[in-house]
């Protein structure tokens, strides 16, 4: 017998659930009536109870008129400016009612729900985090947001004001590892850094956040680094890596005023005829303009009171 055959793999097709992007709920107009009016129609069904009380074969009505007359009371509902009213009928949702006043149902077995408007604050802790270019930075944002989606925000997630913490820093997280913290490696020069470009990191920090909160029904009204350093274990490293570029591109910037000063000096002493000097007089006036332009100290010239040949 040869060898044993091995039965061949056989690939079974597996169904991919994609997660749904398009949200579910979507705020939907309540039709209510002013509640004062309301109130009207339930004093006049009041009256009307009195009467069929007073009467002795019409009080049989009253077991229909009165639990009517009592499950009315829970149509009344006072919305306050910058609110929202979530209506359910036995889980379902209704609609959302944000015409602010006091305000009265037909339904009187909706609950009701409030969802606030107003606009809220996040300021997330100092995260430990690494630029692009792999160093430990600690950074912390403020995001200023709003709901202006009852629904969605109470349907789509299990707690808005918690998923606007985690969100806010998961964005934080993934904006702060794709740029760098300042412009030290050769390579960042001219490029967007997080300590010199706070326009435009809160621009994208913004729009990243909000894209995340959309499905929640939340609008980002700004979004803004409020904390931003080295980690402590390189602060002292990078603080002297800092200030050695500092250095490097004020002796950079010296010596090419140096340069041009000296050239300068030479072109017009060349124009004007004021003196013919030869190769070697030329290179040692370079030399001298050099050191006392780019020297560190004050230098002390020497007087030459013969001829520029001794």
């Amino acid at each position: 017998m040869g060898k044993d055959m091995q039965p061949a793999a056989v690939s079974i097709p597996t169904q991919v659930v994609m997660p749904q992007t398009e949200p579910q709920f979507k705020d939907k107009e309540a039709k209510t009536i002013n509640g004062f009016i309301g109130l009207l129609i339930h004093l006049s069904l009041s009256v009307f109870n009195i009467l069929l009380l007073a009467t002795g074969p019409g009080a049989l009505l009253l077991i229909i008129t009165g639990p009517i007359w009592l499950v009315l009371w829970n149509s009344y509902v006072i919305v306050n400016p910058n609110e929202a009213v979530v209506t359910q009928f036995f889980g379902r949702y209704v609609s959302t009612l944000k015409t602010e006043g006091f305000r009265f149902f037909f339904n009187p077995l909706y609950s009701k729900s409030k969802i606030s408007f107003k606009i809220n604050n996040f300021e997330s802790s100092k995260l430990k985090v690494n630029d692009v270019n792999a160093n430990p930075i600690d950074i912390a944002a403020v995001v200023v947001w709003r709901v202006y989606d009852a629904a969605e925000a109470m349907f789509e997630v299990e707690n808005y004001g918690h998923y606007v913490q985690i969100q806010s820093e998961a964005a934080l997280r993934e904006m702060a590892t794709k740029y760098p913290y300042d412009a030290i490696e050769e390579k960042d020069i001219g490029g967007i850094t997080l300590s010199s470009h706070q326009d435009e990191i809160a621009k994208q920090l913004q729009q990243s956040v909000e894209a995340r909160l959309a499905r929640a029904g939340i609008q980002v009204l700004e979004a803004r680094i409020s904390y931003l350093a080295y980690s402590t274990e390189i602060a002292q490293a990078m603080l002297r890596r800092q200030q050695a570029s500092a250095v490097v591109a004020a002796r950079r910037e010296i010596v090419d005023g140096a340069v041009g000063m000296v050239e300068l000096a030479l072109q017009q002493l060349s124009t004007k005829g004021i003196i013919e000097l030869d190769e070697d007089k030329k290179a040692t006036m370079v030399s001298n303009l050099l050191v006392v332009l780019c020297s560190e100290t004050d230098t002390t010239p020497v007087v030459n009171t013969g001829t520029l040949y001794q």
